[in-house]
């Protein structure tokens, strides 16, 4: 099953062609909001393309300031200062059931 996500500004490179290359189409904030977009802008521009929103930003794991009902979908990846694990987290990622996000 092909997804729809919408990655934030912070979204590393690698995560975004992981995901294209599993065959799902990935739309990146700076081709469609400017770069420095606060939050709601973001969330909002990912709910209007009717898309996952994936980010790095913690405050996107905030279920009681964006609550899971209200939205199509939010990734949050929490790595905090280790990088290193980016490339485990996104073969993870590509093994989650998201039957659910359709």
């Amino acid at each position: 099953m092909s997804l729809k996500f919408f990655a934030d500004q912070c979204v590393p490179n690698a995560v975004i062609e992981t995901l294209r290359k599993a065959e799902h189409q990935v739309l990146v904030l700076k081709e469609h909001t400017p770069r420095d977009s606060p939050d709601p802008m973001v969330i909002a521009t990912a709910q209007a393309m009717r898309a996952i929103l994936i980010s790095l930003n913690g405050d996107f794991a905030d279920i009681v300031a964006y609550p899971p009902a209200k939205y199509k979908g939010i990734i949050a990846l929490q790595v905090k200062d280790h990088p290193r694990v980016i490339p485990a987290l996104t073969d993870r990622l590509l093994h989650l059931d998201f039957g659910h996000f359709s």
